[in-house]
């Protein structure tokens, strides 16, 4: 795994901007590539997942407004098995 770079992938696991899947709602959430489909994040916070019929991957089809949209996209990060979900913080 990567670790030198911003935007890199960590060895304990984040999900990287270089990696970002491009259908991701423009914001400072996103999926990137290392999805697994495993559905944890559409279930947390199907209003801002959504799954990609293409290729099943999961990506943020709105950003967060809210105070509470804004807990549910955090907790989907931090529960995120893979560490597929990032927060650029832009």
């Amino acid at each position: 795994m990567r670790s030198d770079g911003p935007g890199e992938r960590l060895a304990w696991g984040m999900a990287t901007t270089s990696e970002r899947i491009p259908e991701n709602a423009p914001g400072k959430y996103y999926v990137d590539a290392s999805c697994i489909d495993c559905d944890q994040c559409r279930v947390m916070a199907p209003e801002l997942f959504t799954r990609l019929a293409d290729s099943g991957l999961s990506v943020v089809s709105r950003q967060p407004v809210t105070a509470e949209e804004i807990a549910l996209a955090e907790e989907a990060l931090s529960s995120c098995a893979v560490a597929s979900i990032g927060n650029d913080g832009a």
